[in-house]
């Protein structure tokens, strides 16, 4: 058995939630999978893994050799990089997932930047709408636009995000600018289909969040859709302010209902806490973080 082999499909078997997303992430049968943490159960003589459950969890033993499990591997990825050099100077893969239209628009462009300057660096840029799990998903970085939630990850905060209301000029000439928000159930409203509430959007009422009911006309899958036709007139959409940044500055769309806006969002990279940054990370946060605050005009 080789046992750092087996120990790896463990921890991949545990972060993927299943032994099935563990075949799938690791490229390799599913059979080989459940093999190779059979093996590593029969070795250690215990079970590591309670398989009566639709849910897979560990066993006490399984969480005891998880955390140790984590800590070697991580300790000896760590030495294989000290070795190569990877600590010396910026060098090496970067794996970064980001938000698929704000990766699109703003960060793409400032990682082809950071590429001619660091020929070393390969970057593999991840846009996907999903937030991805870190360490276990094998991502070096992460842009977040949430409020992050208390972790052992570390967050770099780039900025704020709004979320907000817009429409183009000729809707609103037509039809009237709504002061308040609950005056939306009078306006053709886009949203987007994926929402879980789609008839309905959240707003900052006398200090207090509140859901206010509209009236949908159209509804979308994406937000370049609902972008698109609040540009051709079809109403009023709501998005966050970096999607439609272009759109306001030719004057296709205006923001409104801005007095109402809920809270914004934090933007930020989030990366795993290591006991040494690489410089491939450090170097590309570095050179990152400004840029973006400047596209977004917060500097």
């Amino acid at each position: 058995m080789d046992r750092f082999a087996s120990m790896s499909t463990f921890l991949a078997v545990i972060d993927s939630g299943s032994f099935s997303a563990a075949a799938r992430r690791l490229g390799m049968p599913l059979a080989t999978v459940s093999r190779r943490v059979s093996d590593l159960e029969d070795h250690l003589r215990v079970n590591l893994i309670n398989r009566s459950t639709r849910k897979l969890t560990l066993t006490q033993a399984g969480e005891n050799y998880y955390q140790s499990c984590r800590r070697l591997l991580d300790d000896l990825g760590e030495a294989e990089r000290r070795a190569s050099g990877e600590y010396a100077i910026p060098r090496g893969d970067l794996v970064i997932t980001a938000p698929l239209v704000f990766g699109h628009l703003h960060l793409t462009p400032v990682v082809v930047e950071f590429l001619r300057i660091h020929p070393e660096v390969d970057v593999q840029l991840l846009l996907n709408d999903e937030a991805v799990g870190l360490p276990g998903e094998q991502v070096d970085l992460a842009l977040r636009i949430s409020h992050l939630p208390d972790s052992g990850l570390i967050a770099e905060r780039i900025g704020t995000i709004r979320r907000v209301v817009c429409a183009c000029p000729d809707y609103l000439a037509k039809n009237g600018t709504p002061g308040h928000p609950d005056e939306l159930d009078q306006h053709d409203c886009i949203t987007r289909a994926t929402l879980m509430v789609p008839d309905s959007w959240p707003f900052l009422i006398n200090g207090k969040m509140e859901s206010v009911p509209l009236r949908r006309r159209l509804a979308v899958t994406t937000a370049e859709a609902a972008i698109a036709a609040s540009i051709a007139g079809a109403g009023l959409a709501r998005v966050l302010c970096y999607q439609i940044q272009q759109a306001v500055h030719e004057g296709k769309l205006v923001t409104i209902l801005r007095d109402f806006e809920p809270e914004p969002l934090a933007l930020s990279f989030v990366y795993a806490a290591t006991r040494l940054v690489p410089p491939k990370l450090r170097a590309f946060l570095d050179f990152t973080v400004p840029r973006l605050k400047q596209r977004l005009g917060q500097v």
